[in-house]
């Protein structure tokens, strides 16, 4: 019940973050560097399927075993670490790859993924701890 929790609570922290970020960010500084590139709408399976199974990652390689250490920091770090290597990942090939892409955008990226994916960790570790504290789950 712990990883379901947990799941649930990284899911809803992490959709909001990521909510706020691009719509904040988009026309900031996504549209001016990408113009063209980017559709008026997301497309939602692809969105989706990111988004469940990203969250699956990061409570399985984060969460849960800060959960059984009981050490938040734990789940705040290793996932601060996921967040940096996911968005590196993606912004690094794109920066590599890609005419518009800018080094703004990647070093922003990358420091959105760290910060968002460890806070929303260490959320998904006290939702999870204090639920089973209360005898919840």
């Amino acid at each position: 019940m712990r990883f379901v929790a947990s799941y649930v609570a990284f899911l809803i922290a992490f959709g909001v973050c990521d909510a706020v970020w691009l719509t904040q960010m988009g026309s900031r500084l996504y549209r001016p560097a990408l113009g063209d590139i980017l559709l008026d709408a997301p497309r939602l399976a692809p969105a989706a399927l990111f988004y469940f199974g990203f969250s699956l990652a990061v409570v399985y390689f984060a969460v849960m075993p800060a959960v059984r250490e009981g050490n938040a920091s734990s789940a705040l770090v290793n996932g601060a670490l996921i967040g940096l290597l996911a968005y590196a990942t993606y912004d690094l090939t794109n920066y590599a790859t890609l005419r518009a892409w800018t080094l703004t955008i990647t070093l922003a990226d990358l420091a959105y993924g760290t910060i968002a994916v460890g806070i929303c960790s260490w959320l998904a570790y006290v939702a999870a701890t204090r639920l089973a504290s209360w005898g919840w789950i």
